[in-house]
């Protein structure tokens, strides 16, 4: 029955990679946002976790631009009239 639990143990860990990537997905706002334009969402020595109580990105690798900044929109759906390619 051992050897059963790492079985069970790989499964989950699917389940939920999968669960994770389907609501990734299905998000419409990323925190994939170039640092010259990022617009500020928090003070002065805001952590990551006040910065994600307002609902904003936290990044704090890039010196000189905002370390807590608001999320930029997704767009999903393109129409083709407006697609350059």
């Amino acid at each position: 029955m051992a050897a059963m639990e790492p079985k069970v143990i790989c499964v989950l860990l699917l389940v939920f990679t999968l669960a994770l990537s389907t609501l990734a997905q299905g998000q419409s706002e990323t925190c994939r946002v170039a640092p010259s334009q990022r617009k500020n969402c928090g003070f002065p020595g805001v952590s990551p976790t006040e910065c994600a109580e307002r609902g904003c990105c936290f990044d704090n690798t890039i010196p000189g631009f905002p370390w807590c900044f608001l999320p930029m929109a997704v767009i999903d759906n393109v129409p083709e009239d407006e697609c350059e390619f």
